[in-house]
């Protein structure tokens, strides 16, 4: 019997989770005061942001700024935008004062707080049912604070100091609410209406169970419907009925089953914070049953950008579902382009609806937003809705959903190409986003374009094989990969589309979609990997007008082409950016950038694009220890690995769908690299690196180098503790170097 047999083939996960999320948990010495730094909950549809404000006539206010997504208002033109809905807030007898204690715990999805007044204390607790759309807001208070009130304000009664705390609000188009309030059941009752008869009603039920113990339920409803009102207090009535100790374990099971799905952990704690937290707010922000994550997700805030945005804002925000193995939340997105299927056709002109649709830059939830000359979006979601496919390997999505819609996608552009002089297809002038945007340019052969008919075109064709569809498109597809024009470059590298360099500063990677995160450009080839990372420096050269999401594109190009140091510098310069909650705004709020930087952070640990699992593609040199369990991979693998001092010591492989494996290492090939699982699975040596595996449906092996351990272990890296619980308040000393006791 080998001796490897002997030994556990199984990994072993040595991992307490709520021990090491609490490391991660956002903390506050004093209160908030201002959204960027707001401690936040949500459920997917619901949210809400708790901070405070400095002026002296609210100094006793701590406010629950509250959000539903949901809730639009009708206009007689344009879409329909996302409207502030108002807030609850706590106003304390005293002055709130040090040292409060606020915290958001991320394990039970519950901001927990002691708040210290000039008068007293009160101990806060606060969460947004997993469940039901209820908020519990529960209050223990002091002699002094026994006075202490929760007050419900709609949009329009919101005092004007609290609503123009961050600045005025001169972008958003806010209608004009008629408000009205009552008290059915002992459940009071606000109903807002806007002009066309839409609006949302929110209703909420306070019990005092003790001198000293407050309890608070809160529904938001979307609609003003009687029956919407009808079934906000029964909802209101039935959980303040209910043992709140059950609500609250019924709350917490959602989340306890989330976060194990996968884990991650590096030897830089400020990032690997920050990563737990984006999980947290990518499950706060949607749920497969919800909305598409727009620019904000349920925290509302004056915003110039009150809707969904699709020249790489949906995108981005869901970059981080397929690696991070929460496909689940991904589905939100898939939903919503099935659901709309018929609107994305009519975005198109009406000459090519019979076999074509398209989607433009923004719009509200049912995706209705025209095709002017900002021609690619649809495809790039399209791409997502590709990697939810290639990720998850379930056909009927592949056979039903996404191909219907990539064909009407890519014929849309075969309709605008056109055969130049020099027999090749080209594209007319289109926008390459973000780039001179207010000058409204537009660029012939326009690379965001090319890179994504270029993709969808492949993409059709391996759909074809795969489903041995034979389909009588293919021949035209294939032309269109023959004939198209190449890729525009020049002395610097890619450009953005014909006789068009890159002039001045560019936030968007739009010009380098080849390379990122279509992989076409694959930088496989030493030739082709110089002209990405010469266009990757050319670009973040330039500087100007340099956005959150620029670093995150460029951390995921760098490594791609295997520069993790360089990655690891563009995710760290984001983290300047970010705001102290990890909330990122520019003009407004903006969800995709956080989120984005988590699909960095993936992009060094793993990679799966084209036929290559690729395991520790591009880690930085100064990270020695790095363990992670269950990330997905295309093909549907389940990838768990673990880095010591520098060296891989096992990788994990676990097939969900018996697909072809082929797994990039950085073992050498004279490496003794060995296979353990319950059953013999062949091994193939392929060179500089690359393994091949025959796996079945459910079988797993573990690879790992020399002898076999006594066990595979995953579990977290050490901890730097002057780093954890980094975020919530503002705490930039802690970055360099500010002396901690051990």
């Amino acid at each position: 019997m080998r001796v490897e047999e002997e030994k556990s083939n199984r990994l072993e996960v040595n991992l307490d989770w709520s021990e090491f999320l609490s490391r991660h948990d956002m903390k506050w010495t004093t209160r908030p005061m201002t959204w960027n730094e707001g401690a936040f909950i949500g459920n997917g549809l619901m949210g809400a942001m708790m901070f405070g404000e400095e002026h002296r006539d609210k100094r006793n206010v701590l406010r629950f700024v509250l959000g539903r997504t949901d809730v639009t208002a009708a206009r007689k033109s344009g879409y329909s935008p996302r409207i502030p809905i108002g807030e609850i807030e706590l106003e304390c007898v005293g002055w709130v004062y040090q040292p409060t204690e606020i915290k958001v715990d991320l394990w039970n999805a519950e901001i927990k707080a002691r708040v210290v007044t000039t008068v007293g204390e009160i101990g806060l607790r606060a969460f947004i049912h997993s469940e039901k759309m209820i908020m519990v807001i529960e209050l223990e208070t002091t002699e002094g604070e026994r006075g202490a009130k929760l007050q419900w304000y709609a949009e329009p009664e919101v005092s004007h100091v609290l609503k123009n705390a961050d600045g005025p609000n001169l972008n958003q188009y806010i209608p004009e609410i008629k408000v009205s309030r009552y008290t059915e059941q002992e459940v009071t009752v606000g109903v807002q209406q806007y002009p066309l008869g839409d609006g949302c009603t929110t209703a909420w039920q306070e019990l005092e169970t003790a001198e000293d113990h407050r309890i608070c339920y809160l529904t938001i409803q979307n609609g003003v419907s009687e029956e919407v009102q009808k079934d906000a207090i029964a909802l209101v009535r039935e959980t303040a009925q209910a043992d709140l100790e059950q609500e609250v374990q019924a709350h917490r099971g959602w989340w306890h089953a989330y976060y194990p799905q996968s884990f991650i952990s590096i030897p830089d704690t400020l990032l690997e914070g920050f990563y737990w937290i984006q999980m947290y707010k990518l499950a706060s922000a949607t749920r497969k049953e919800h909305l598409i994550i727009d620019n904000q997700g349920p925290w509302m805030t004056p915003t110039p950008w009150p809707g969904v945005w699709f020249n790489m804002n949906v995108q981005m925000s869901y970059s981080p579902v397929y690696t991070s193995n929460r496909l689940e939340i991904g589905e939100s997105l898939i939903r919503a382009l099935d659901a709309n299927f018929d609107n994305l056709v009519a975005n198109v002109p009406e000459e090519y609806q019979h076999d074509s649709a398209g989607l433009g830059r923004s719009c509200s939830y049912d995706l209705k937003s025209k095709v002017v000359d900002e021609t690619g979006n649809l495809l790039w979601i399209c791409h997502n809705y590709w990697r939810q496919y290639r990720h998850s390997m379930d056909e009927s999505m592949l056979r039903n959903g996404l191909l219907p819609l990539l064909k009407r996608g890519v014929q849309y552009f075969i309709h605008i190409l056109e055969q130049g002089e020099d027999g090749k297809l080209h594209l007319p002038p289109t926008v390459s986003p973000e780039y001179g945007s207010f000058k409204k340019m537009t660029v012939p052969d326009c690379h965001y374009d090319l890179s994504l008919i270029r993709w969808g075109c492949e993409t059709l064709l391996s759909i074809n094989d795969r489903l041995q569809l034979d389909d009588s498109a293919a021949e035209r597809w294939t032309y269109v990969l023959d004939n198209l024009t190449p890729y525009p470059v020049d002395e610097n590298g890619l450009m953005l589309g014909h006789n068009a360099p890159i002039e001045f500063g560019h936030r968007h990677f739009s010009h380098l979609l080849a390379a990122f995160p279509l992989h076409q450009m694959t930088g496989e080839q030493e030739e082709e990997r110089k002209l990405i990372h010469k266009s990757l420096r050319y670009w973040t050269g330039m500087e100007g007008d340099m956005r959150g999401f620029t670093f995150t594109g460029a951390a995921s190009i760098a490594a791609a082409i295997g520069e993790g140091d360089e990655a690891l510098q563009y995710i760290h310069s984001f983290m300047h950016l970010i705001k102290p909650n990890t909330m990122y705004r520019e003009a407004g709020p903006v969800m995709e950038s956080p989120l984005a930087c988590a699909e960095s952070i993936h992009d060094l640990l793993l990679q799966s694009w084209g036929d290559k699992i690729r395991v520790f593609p591009a880690l930085p040199a100064v990270w020695e220890d790095v363990s992670f369990h269950n990330l997905r991979a295309e093909g549907a693998f389940l990838i768990s690995a673990q880095r010591k001092a520098g060296k891989t010591a096992f990788i994990r492989v676990k097939s969900l769908a018996g697909e072809p494996c082929r797994l990039q290492t950085d073992w050498s090939d004279t490496a003794n690299v060995r296979v353990s699982g319950e059953h013999d699975v062949p091994m193939k040596r392929l060179g500089s690196g690359l393994i091949e595996l025959e796996l079945k449906r459910d079988e797993e092996v573990v690879l790992y180098e020399g002898e076999h351990p006594e066990a595979f272990t995953i579990a977290p890296v050490q901890a730097v503790r002057s780093l954890c619980n980094y975020f919530g308040a503002h705490k930039p000393w802690r970055r360099y170097g500010i002396p901690f006791q051990d």
